[in-house]
């Protein structure tokens, strides 16, 4: 089922949430043990992210460097499969420009249809971590907008091989990201919403927001989308803080601010068991005021901290 579907059709705030495929060499079990205890909280849908790959060099016998692909996170597709095989529940596999060809976009596609996956959340991605700024792939897309249409044209049974005749047409439901805070590449904010409104023109049926943890800068937002002619469902991503070091890592790393009697709270802990606590109060206070004023979906970041996501959501 689309993940518009599920948001059309429900009488009330949904719950979804979000997830990380297995590091290369472990495996699926420690997801699923990631995933039982939300799974009791039934999801309308779970995200599972893909990171890009990654460029090292190997030293080689002879003295010269060998540049290598790295994957660590492989098989989004298989294990976005693998959840639904397992708890019945809709996937939504995160779909990235970086790393991918034209070419390369177009099988995972039709992977994922072959897999009965009809949900993608469509993103550029980061630049690699060798990379200063993003840089495509050669033959690939640089912009979100144009990874987009490439579903899109899937959608209308367009294929890169344009002499094929009689085409299956695709379903994709696609989704993108929003920033409430603006995407740190953006000059401002203005400029930012008119690439979200160009990602939603070419074809986005709704947006989920990265984090943010004051709850005003998301209706803000919604109210900036609304009078920039985006009207798409906009799903808020929420996230735990749940150790000191995310005071200085989750401002530095997600080019967010994090509120004052929030950082307060956390400096005053002497353990990341105390900051736990804080975190996970702190997001049930989120979480009930946006549920109050009927937010279509409460999406969560649930990496690394299940449980604290699930004490939550139990209390709502």
């Amino acid at each position: 089922m689309k993940v518009i579907d599920h948001i059309n059709q429900a009488k009330g705030t949904l719950v979804s949430f979000e997830v990380l495929p297995p590091l290369k060499g472990k495996g699926i079990e420690a997801l699923y043990k990631h995933l039982d205890p939300l799974m009791a909280h039934k999801p309308a849908f779970i995200n599972v992210t893909y990171h890009r790959s990654e460029h090292v060099y190997k030293k080689k016998a002879d003295g010269n460097f060998e540049k290598v692909i790295v994957r660590k996170r492989p098989g989004t597709e298989s294990i976005c499969a693998a959840i639904m095989n397992k708890y019945d529940v809709d996937t939504v596999p995160h779909l990235i420009c970086g790393g991918f060809s034209i070419n390369d976009t177009e099988d995972a596609l039709l992977n994922l249809q072959y897999l009965g996956i009809d949900n993608v959340l469509v993103l550029r991605g980061d630049a690699a971590k060798n990379e200063t700024t993003f840089e495509p792939e050669p033959g690939g897309h640089k912009f979100a907008s144009d990874l987009i249409r490439q579903v899109v044209n899937l959608n209308a049974g367009v294929y890169l091989e344009e002499d094929l005749k009689a085409t299956n047409k695709t379903t994709f439901c696609i989704g993108v990201a929003g920033y409430p805070e603006k995407h740190f590449e953006a000059p401002n904010m203005k400029t930012d919403l008119a690439y979200l409104k160009a990602k939603v023109d070419g074809g986005a049926d709704y947006i989920v927001t990265q984090m943010f943890f004051d709850n005003e800068k998301y209706y803000q937002f919604v109210r900036d989308c609304r009078e920039a002619g985006i009207t798409v469902p906009v799903i808020p991503g929420l996230k735990p803080i749940y150790n000191r070091k995310q005071l200085n890592m989750l401002p530095k790393t997600f080019h967010i601010d994090l509120p004052a009697d929030l950082a307060n709270e956390v400096a005053k802990c002497r353990t990341d068991e105390d900051v736990e606590l804080v975190g996970q109060e702190w997001l049930l206070m989120q979480s009930r005021d946006l549920k109050k004023n009927n937010v279509p979906v409460l999406h969560y970041y649930t990496l690394g901290k299940p449980h604290v996501v699930s004490n939550v959501v139990s209390q709502l």
